[in-house]
């Protein structure tokens, strides 16, 4: 099993930047593709972001595509959502998830997916 602690969201203005991190413990990261999902009030949960195993394969949801940028650091057992030019419409409780099980070029885009999550961090956008 992993567990998965993430950590940097926050109070921001629209246009601003925040920088999401998710750290994974309890068993070899680089087994496992990453994922960021959001879910604002009243909505349900959607796919922002997904990583490969192996860092080199990326995919993002059309609305955050070009804004957001997500890596890994296989090293530091770490993933990062780099989040630039905040709109309000991004306020949400964004959400880190790890699925084993994929090729190492995969990008898994369906929660479905994802056996494991963590708690959540909130990010609001002001207007």
């Amino acid at each position: 099993q992993v567990q998965l602690i993430e950590s940097g969201g926050g109070l921001v203005q629209a246009g601003g930047s925040l920088r999401l991190s998710c750290v994974a413990s309890g068993d070899t990261f680089t087994r496992y593709a990453m994922g960021w999902f959001r879910q604002a009030p009243g909505k349900e949960r959607e796919f922002v972001a997904g990583i490969s195993m192996s860092g080199s394969h990326t995919y993002y949801a059309d609305s955050v595509k070009g804004r957001f940028t997500m890596s890994r650091d296989n090293a530091k057992n770490t993933v990062h959502l780099q989040m630039n030019s905040l709109k309000s419409e991004d306020t949400a409780v964004y959400y880190c998830a790890a699925t084993s099980g994929s090729l190492s070029i995969v990008v898994v885009t369906t929660s479905l997916r994802y056996n494991y999550w963590g708690q959540g961090t909130q990010v609001t956008v002001s207007s």
